[in-house]
């Protein structure tokens, strides 16, 4: 909760850190951060506190430039769930900061998860001049029809108790509902309609979509990843790959070996690399 104090100096902690460890040719460095809070129990006096934690950050990130040549800056990233659960959530209280050292983290996932078209997502961001400090490469959980059996029963398969999976789906009036977690989701009478697609928050391996019936986001990533990095000037100039699900991955799918895991995260990688290539990037020698 960025209301807390020991948030700020953990943040600022690790901005020190990062600039040590960043290589000698390397002058930027960046860090994401959770969406201010989540949702319940935040009124405007935490959001008065968070604020006034966020610009003391930014002078301290200025200080550290001045101190070590290194500039660090930390990314705001929108979850469902939190209080900026979207990246339009991200404008206001990023305004209200004012800082170009303070943006956003756009997650591919969590930007499918909530349904938001990544078109209409850069251009809000860049039309308020926030700055977008980073990108998480990642791919949601898609089910398509959501109200059959064998699609339910794939979907639970996911469901574990280690990461919330906050799940999500447009109604027919075009309202974004959602759950907490998948399991509440897939109760018995549960709350969310199954006429509609529904996304769940669980970061799919890149080259390797669930089986039918259910399928990644992987569209949504290769769509924004196109507008930040695919025009004449980069929306953004930091990419990671972001999975950390693998040991959450229905048993049948989880890496039993290190070797496995190590061969799957280069897979990923890979991946990534030919997006970007395919968008016109060059590699490095």
């Amino acid at each position: 909760d960025w209301a807390d104090p020991e948030r700020l100096e953990h943040t600022t902690s690790l901005a020190r850190v990062l600039a040590g460890l960043l290589p000698d040719d390397v002058t930027d460095g960046t860090i994401s951060t959770l969406p201010l809070a989540w949702r319940t129990a935040y009124d405007d006096a935490r959001a008065d506190q968070a604020r006034a934690a966020l610009a003391t950050l930014a002078e301290r990130l200025d200080a550290l430039q001045e101190l070590t040549g290194r500039s660090i800056r930390v990314g705001l990233e929108p979850e469902p769930g939190c209080v900026v659960e979207t990246t339009g959530d991200a404008i206001a209280p990023l305004t209200a900061v004012g800082h170009d050292r303070i943006g956003v983290c756009v997650d591919t996932c969590h930007l499918a998860t909530s349904f938001e078209n990544p078109d209409t997502a850069l251009d809000a961001l860049t039309a308020a001049r926030i700055p977008i400090v980073k990108s998480q490469l990642s791919a949601a959980l898609h089910a398509e029809q959501p109200s059959r059996l064998e699609v339910r029963r794939a979907l639970a398969a996911f469901a574990e108790p280690r990461f919330l999976h906050q799940t999500r789906t447009i109604t027919e009036a075009g309202d974004l509902r959602g759950t907490d977690d998948l399991d509440e989701a897939l109760a018995e009478g549960g709350p969310l309609p199954d006429r509609a697609p529904w996304r769940a928050h669980f970061h799919v391996p890149l080259h390797a979509a669930p089986a039918a019936p259910l399928t990644s986001t992987m569209e949504v990533l290769k769509a924004t990843l196109a507008r930040l990095v695919g025009g004449p000037h980069p929306l953004t100039r930091h990419l990671e790959v972001e999975t950390y699900t693998w040991q959450a991955l229905p048993p049948e799918l989880r890496p039993r070996a290190r070797a496995q895991l190590t061969d799957g995260i280069a897979a990923e990688l890979t991946l990534a690399r030919d997006l970007l290539t395919d968008l016109g990037l060059k590699e490095l020698p």
